[in-house]
């Protein structure tokens, strides 16, 4: 056996270029089986003990899988110089390819191994305070920047200072390239720095059809999911030249604003006789109002003495603001409204549309459905109220009332 293969070897050594040839084989083959044996019995291993590990995801970003490609490049880059008869530039080359291949492999490792970095970084409960995928994103294009530099220098077999030292010419038209990158990194610091947005607030951004929560913070773009469930990608320095409305000192305090006014007609507004009072004191939530305001008033025109014979002298109840008294009170004991918060009911500058009474107060509650609900309810009763104070909502005519008119003008000619 010994004698044959001793044979076989003189014979490839009489025949030079068959000699590399066989030898260069041999390498591709054990290069290849030791990639084999590494993937299908190391990999795999590693894999099943991470399936038994708290943190099973990493093995989805495939650092050892990428890791693994460096062993047969190390024996490819170690056995290329063993090949008889191979020319000094073909080893240079196939180590300097070797070595390159090397640097990439190790940068997309240490790649995935941030976004292993980003992931254990959401699952804590503080995640969305502050977002680091910016910075990660950062980093990235740094290591993305010297791994290349890296690269073309062994490919080209030079010091990688030489390409480093030709940088500085090149800035300028590094900063023109890298123009958006640079500013998107300082407006991520901004917003971390002053807590303008988190993952979760609610914004909006009408110049840019952006109302939803943010989904996502990274280097280039913000992500808000709107309320029709549509993605909108916002740049990330847009978030620090143009205006936006952060909800989320809403969603802290817990309550969410009701502000809509009721549209009066101004010729319904009058003073109340005793009649009109008399009924008006059976309801529970004016009885104290109006026995007040009834001594105050009685205290007022006694004063007036023979002046208070003139009607025109004396102060008297009107039925808008006792509807304004019903509707402070009504309010007050709503169980849907936080009592903790501010409550208004005033008057607005008269309008072509009827005064405006409007309604200024919070719910005990920020959600969406809730919140119209409490908001549609109350208007729903005021709204229904309005005639027991003799009072009417303003609207423009139409079809209906000229109809009506027109039936009542005809009537009146018949007459």
């Amino acid at each position: 056996m010994r004698n044959e293969l001793n044979g076989w070897l003189d014979w490839l050594n009489a025949h030079p270029e068959l000699q590399t040839l066989t030898f260069s084989v041999l390498l591709i083959i054990a290069a290849w089986l030791s990639n084999w044996l590494v993937k299908r019995v190391l990999v795999r291993g590693l894999y099943r003990l991470l399936r038994h590990a708290s943190d099973a995801q990493v093995q989805d970003f495939g650092i050892i899988k990428r890791l693994s490609n460096i062993v047969p490049a190390l024996l490819l880059s170690a056995g290329v110089s063993a090949i008889p008869g191979l020319p000094e530039a073909a080893v240079s080359v196939v180590r300097n390819v070797c070595s390159g291949f090397i640097v990439l492999t190790i940068a997309l490792a240490l790649s995935a191994l941030l976004d292993i970095a980003n992931l254990l970084h959401q699952r804590r409960k503080d995640a969305h305070l502050h977002p680091i995928k910016g910075y990660l994103q950062v980093v990235k294009i740094v290591l993305y920047v010297v791994s290349s530099i890296l690269i073309i220098a062994t490919l080209i077999d030079r010091s990688p200072l030489i390409l480093l030292s030709g940088l500085g010419a090149m800035a300028a038209v590094l900063m023109l390239i890298f123009q958006d990158t640079i500013l998107s990194l300082v407006a991520s610091v901004q917003i971390s720095s002053s807590d303008i947005i988190r993952v979760g607030d609610w914004i909006e951004m009408p110049q840019l059809n952006a109302d939803g929560d943010v989904i996502d913070i990274a280097l280039h773009t913000v992500k808000v999911q709107n309320w029709d469930k549509t993605i909108t990608s916002i740049p990330t320095k847009r978030f620090i030249s143009d205006p936006f409305k952060n909800w989320r000192g809403m969603q802290e305090c817990g309550g969410r604003r009701i502000k809509r006014s009721l549209y009066l007609d101004q010729t319904s507004i009058r003073f109340l006789d005793a009649e009109a009072i008399a009924r008006l004191q059976r309801v529970s939530l004016l009885r104290q109002y109006l026995k007040h305001k009834h001594s105050e008033l009685l205290s007022w025109n006694s004063a007036l003495a023979e002046d208070a014979q003139e009607p025109a002298n004396t102060r008297r109840i009107t039925n808008i603001g006792t509807f304004r008294a019903y509707v402070e009170h009504y309010l007050r004991q709503h169980p849907q409204i936080n009592q903790s918060m501010t409550q208004l009911v005033r008057q607005l500058s008269p309008t072509a549309d009827g005064l405006p009474l409007e309604l200024y107060c919070f719910t005990n509650t920020i959600a969406w459905g809730s919140y119209e609900s409490t908001q549609s309810d109350i208007f729903d009763h005021l709204l229904a109220i309005l005639p027991e104070f003799g009072l009417r909502v303003f609207q423009h005519p139409s079809g209906a009332d000229m109809r009506v008119l027109g039936r009542s003008r005809a009537a009146q000619a018949e007459h």
